[in-house]
């Protein structure tokens, strides 16, 4: 069972930049797909990002392409959005996933392990 810890999340204004981090532990890392959710209050958690278990492809959701990148690093065991050009709208609790088989999915139900959560504020 592998466990997430998020990190890098704050208050930012529009146009600004932050970077998240998500560090794993528990588990071969490089055994999961990654990915990236978010949560804004009273609406339901929504993908934002996900990434194939070598790193090789990347899918990321129509609202944030252009502005966020996720990436990993299987040596260190972390997965981390680039979050550029942010908009108020971006504001909400980010949630790091881990995938236990190797396809990717969009779908929160499709993640088996979750991290915390890390708020991240835009302000406009």
């Amino acid at each position: 069972q592998v466990q997430l810890v998020e990190s890098g999340g704050g208050l930012v204004q529009a146009g600004g930049s932050l970077r998240l981090s998500c560090a794993a532990s528990g588990g071969i890392f490089s055994g999961y797909v990654m990915g990236w959710f978010r949560q804004a209050p009273g609406k339901e958690r929504m993908f934002v990002a996900t990434i194939t278990r070598s790193g090789s492809r990347t899918y990321l959701a129509d609202s944030v392409k252009g502005r966020f990148t996720i990436s990993r690093d299987n040596a260190e065991n972390t997965v981390s959005l680039q979050m550029n050009s942010l908009k108020p709208e971006d504001t909400a609790v980010y949630y790091c996933a881990a995938r236990n088989r190797a396809d990717i999915v969009v779908t929160a139900t499709g993640y088996n392990y979750w991290g915390q959560g890390t708020q991240v504020t835009v302000s406009s």
